[in-house]
């Protein structure tokens, strides 16, 4: 294997955070696949935000809106750039992933007919599950799933034979939340547009570890939230093609997306402001293009090597514990270990790893259909970022292993 030149010591300086205790001991941070930390540098700029241009946008003519509305638009170019977005009318400003799969639910609920056909995967995370069963009731569509196999991975043939002409809609994960499987996205997009539906893809999991090209990859709808890639909560973006968000109607009604109002009528904003009603997240805009100024200048591509090289090295080390059992052992799959101990129930586990500093996640991970599947009641997970270091790793499997001797 080839190892990687990051610099991962003094990436570690920039996350005030990571040299924080907890119960004692050094802070071992493995819950990034639920939300990532942030640097300093990202810090830095919503708190100049608040305390040097803090007003409204789009509205003012007076100095501190225009630089506020200059900073707000340059992040939509800089998630247009960092995406290969054509036009930057295209990238919607959400709340994150969930407002944007919901904004895009909702704008079909006029689209769609009885009888119309949706797909979405099995082992999709709960924001792209409910919305959709939420447009089937409303509109009479059937909804279909694409099944998994035991690898953790979707059953490619199963879903070309689900797709047909009725075929509207095709939802799916760029990466698992719940179990770090790559998917073959590219190949459900293209099979899908062959029956004339269109294709939303959930990237939330996918930003911290891929950089996604909307145009190679000709998707119609793209999520991404920036708490997941170094940036605040309670931001987000939807891509969506011109065409499709020239079609959807607006989600919410208010201040912004409006053109013309009277009692009468009213008429709507173009693109994007179409979809951005009220007085938005503007710190946080600001601040999600400067999470991703910070990724390019570590570079997406050094990320994902190192984050290979941790998810190599955990996965070893983790197989080596007696009785433990990993899902999600897909061929292609990112820095996601989520793993049981037999006789052991996963909060047990992370209630022991806490008490040792150590933070993962346990549960269902908003994915109770994978572990439906699985016939078990949720995983632990540990999930790598590349401030994370195989020291740490060995911290968590010592803890494992301590965790399997105190409750077996």
């Amino acid at each position: 294997m080839v190892r990687t030149s990051l610099d991962v010591a003094t990436i570690r300086k920039d996350f005030p955070i990571l040299n924080r205790e907890v119960n004692g001991r050094p802070l071992v941070y493995l819950d990034n696949a639920a939300t990532s930390q942030t640097p300093q540098q990202v810090i830095d700029v919503i708190v100049d935000y608040y305390q040097n241009y803090n007003a409204n946008i789009h509205r003012g003519v007076h100095a501190l809106s225009q630089e506020a509305t200059d900073a707000y638009e340059e992040a939509r170019q800089k998630i247009q750039r960092h995406f290969n977005i054509a036009k930057a009318h295209e990238v919607i400003f959400t709340s994150g992933t969930t407002h944007a799969i919901n904004l895009v639910a909702n704008g079909f609920s006029s689209l769609l007919k009885t009888g119309d056909e949706i797909l979405v995967s099995a082992m999709e995370h709960h924001s792209n599950i409910v919305p959709w069963q939420m447009l089937a009731e409303r509109t009479g569509a059937v909804l279909k799933v694409i099944p998994m196999n035991q690898n953790g991975e979707l059953v490619m043939e199963a879903f070309h034979e689900l797709l047909s002409e009725k075929t509207q809609l095709v939802f799916c994960n760029h990466i698992s939340n719940a179990l770090g499987t790559i998917n073959p996205i590219k190949e459900i997009i293209d099979a899908s547009h062959n029956v004339g539906a269109a294709v939303l893809i959930d990237g939330a999991q996918a930003a911290p570890h891929i950089k996604a090209d909307m145009q190679a990859l000709n998707v119609d709808f793209y999520t991404v939230s920036a708490h997941k890639i170094c940036g605040p909560t309670g931001v987000g973006m939807l891509y969506g093609k011109e065409e499709w968000l020239k079609k959807l109607p607006p989600y919410q009604g208010g201040g912004e997306m409006i053109a013309e109002v009277t009692f009468e009528k009213t008429t709507y904003a173009d693109l994007p402001h179409k979809f951005e009603a009220g007085t938005p997240n503007i710190a946080g805009g600001i601040a999600f293009g400067a999470a991703l100024d910070y990724l390019n200048h570590i570079g997406l591509d050094a990320i994902a090597q190192y984050e290979e090289e941790l998810l190599q090295y955990a996965t070893e080390k983790l197989l080596a514990i007696e009785g433990l059992k990993i899902y999600g052992t897909a061929q292609h799959k990112t820095s996601v270990i989520s793993f049981n101990i037999k006789g052991i129930h996963p909060y047990d586990i992370g209630t022991i790893l806490d008490k040792l500093g150590i933070a993962v996640r346990t549960g269902h991970h908003c994915a109770q259909p994978i572990m439906d599947f699985y016939q078990i009641p949720g995983t632990v997970r540990a999930s790598f970022s590349f401030y994370n270091t195989k020291e740490e790793v060995d911290v968590l499997v010592e803890g494992v292993e301590r965790a399997r001797n105190m409750l077996l």
